[in-house]
């Protein structure tokens, strides 16, 4: 790759990133203030608020693989165009809202702007394929950043002026983002290009909705985002009432307990990735959220108790966060890591969604150690389906174009090439997709298979 190119792609990377975080972190900043902040609107009650919480997660959900299908047919640009005005549009809705049904519509537009796919989808476009795995995880990465950011600078603006502000700053990056996108986002050469590793193919949704590996994955996102959701409907309250920290202040706990978490989590994932060791440190950190959700409850008049949950609560949440995605591109079938990727995220919305809807009816009817209680049952049922889950396999993807003599026999000659585990042929793209060893598989052997 030259220097320009490089250049090229980092600045390419960069740009899709910013827009990225910059939604995440308006989607996010409620987390801490919501539950606090919105009692003050006209006909709250918990079990609404939970909706509001979670009511993006549903539109999402529905919107983002339609999204993504449309970038393919009418372009990348305008499609993050139309996402980003739809979530500013939502984030002002909620920002003028004086009742509780204005902040869930609200809400529910913000989610609507449902841009990851088409992202995710630019990304590929515009980015070799030696490059393309960093680039997924530099977007990634920014997930994770604007997630930490937006938990410290949500109660910063509620407390300055309240929930109207920070949705307000939220229009704000909207705004932004779409002056990135116009002004520093390149616009495809070849656009409306369905990439297998980064969108959703349709005729792969049955297959891949029944691959058991995938299922358990899928269950696992959605678990995790279920009780990030319901445990911060009770959270921010217990840090206010129980532990009489001031709401303007909650920003001094979650930033070095953020930091602290980032910092324990790291080695873990080395661990995971260097030494191969991804399941057990999977299930370590699964069996890690549900012993929090107990402490957490029976802590929570304790100062230094809840602290060191919350603590260990961010360290598992985090790296489950970083993890699930490496085994969802490690497990998913060759050919399919896009149509996998896109089911998952599926997934996670739906998760974000159930946990604030399950958790404020529990909050509102049960109390808060019963939202706990919910949380821990859920992350129960998850180790149970994680504890079958077979360890994945190092491989490596390799896409091989063929012409039509090559393609009737390719099947068996690539299969019985050294190191090759999986061949999916694709008939009416002429195109076989490999998972294969890298220590075992030389490239140059395809060669004479191609002719």
């Amino acid at each position: 790759m030259t220097s320009t190119s490089a250049s090229f792609e980092r600045r390419t990377v960069a740009s899709l990133a910013s827009l990225y975080a910059f939604r995440m972190m308006g989607l996010f900043m409620v987390l801490p203030v919501l539950s606090l902040y919105g009692t003050e609107y006209a006909g709250s009650t918990p079990l609404l608020l939970g909706l509001a919480l979670g009511g993006y997660g549903f539109t999402q959900a529905m919107l983002q693989i339609p999204f993504g299908m449309l970038s393919d047919r009418i372009g990348r640009k305008p499609v993050i165009a139309m996402g980003l005005i739809i979530f500013a549009i939502g984030s002002a809705v909620a920002a003028s809202a004086e009742s509780v049904y204005g902040l869930i519509l609200g809400r529910c537009l913000q989610g609507g702007g449902a841009i990851a796919s088409a992202i995710m989808a630019m990304v590929a476009d515009l980015t070799s394929d030696e490059s393309r795995t960093k680039a997924m995880a530099s977007i990634g990465a920014s997930i994770g950043l604007s997630f930490s950011v937006a938990l410290v600078l949500g109660p910063v603006l509620a407390g300055w002026g309240g929930l109207s502000l920070m949705f307000w700053f939220t229009v704000g990056l909207a705004v932004m983002g779409l002056w990135v996108l116009m002004r520093w986002v390149p616009t495809p050469v070849i656009s409306g290009v369905r990439h297998r590793d980064a969108g959703t193919v349709p005729s792969l949704l049955k297959s891949t909705l029944r691959n058991s590996e995938l299922i358990r994955l899928n269950w696992g996102i959605f678990t995790l985002h279920f009780v990030l959701m319901a445990a911060f409907l009770v959270m921010p309250s217990i840090l206010e009432s129980q532990l009489s920290i001031p709401r303007e202040q909650h920003w001094m706990v979650y930033l070095p307990l953020l930091v602290l978490a980032f910092v324990a989590m790291v080695p873990f994932i080395v661990v995971a990735e260097k030494r191969r060791k991804v399941k057990p440190v999977f299930l370590g950190a699964v069996i890690l959220l549900g012993l929090m959700m107990g402490v957490m409850a029976v802590e929570q008049y304790q100062r230094i108790g809840f602290m060191v949950g919350l603590f260990f609560f961010f360290m598992a949440f985090n790296l489950l966060e970083a993890t699930l995605p490496s085994l969802m591109s490690k497990l998913a079938p060759a050919g399919a890591k896009g149509t996998a990727a896109g089911i998952y995220a599926t997934c996670q919305f739906l998760g974000a969604f159930a946990g604030g809807l399950v958790g404020g009816w529990v909050l509102q009817q049960h109390g808060t150690v019963a939202v706990f209680e919910v949380c821990g049952f859920m992350v129960l049922l998850w180790l149970l389906a994680a504890l079958t889950m077979r360890s994945p396999r190092y491989l490596s993807g390799v896409q091989v174009t063929l012409d039509e003599a090559q393609f009737a026999t390719a099947s068996q000659q690539l299969a019985a090439l050294p190191g090759v585990v999986e061949v999916v042929l694709i008939e009416e793209e002429k195109t076989a997709y490999l998972k294969v060893d890298p220590s075992v598989f030389q490239r140059d052997s395809i060669a004479e298979i191609q002719g």
